[in-house]
């Protein structure tokens, strides 16, 4: 597995490269990575509980080691995490299932033509 607070140092820096060479390219993801918490319809913990499931759907390993610390910064239990996490994992699998019933659809499709 890897190290992943030595990850997310290196990765902060490689994001603070890309931000010199394209400053309006990071600062437009720290808009829309803020926009939430300014309405405050939810809970810092919360969100960071919802980003982390995020990162895994979307297999993103920065993500998941910048969330995880934020989410622990939150007050995020372990216990909490795991059930977040579950909810990705269900997520995963009824897309599957969902991406499963489209496939099936292309192939009749195919099949009647």
């Amino acid at each position: 597995m890897l190290d992943w607070n030595q990850y997310r140092d290196e990765l902060m820096g490689r994001v603070g490269d890309l931000a010199k060479l394209t400053p309006d390219t990071v600062k437009g993801y720290q808009i829309a990575s803020g926009a939430g918490a300014k309405t405050q319809h939810l809970d810092a913990k919360t969100r960071q509980l919802i980003s982390l499931a995020v990162a895994v759907t979307t297999r993103c390993d920065g993500c998941i080691t910048v969330h995880a610390k934020e989410a622990i910064k939150e007050g995020a239990t372990e216990a909490e995490i795991a059930e977040a996490l579950g909810v990705a994992v269900a997520m995963n699998a009824g897309a599957a299932l969902v991406y499963s019933a489209r496939a099936l659809d292309a192939v009749k499709a195919v099949n009647e033509a």
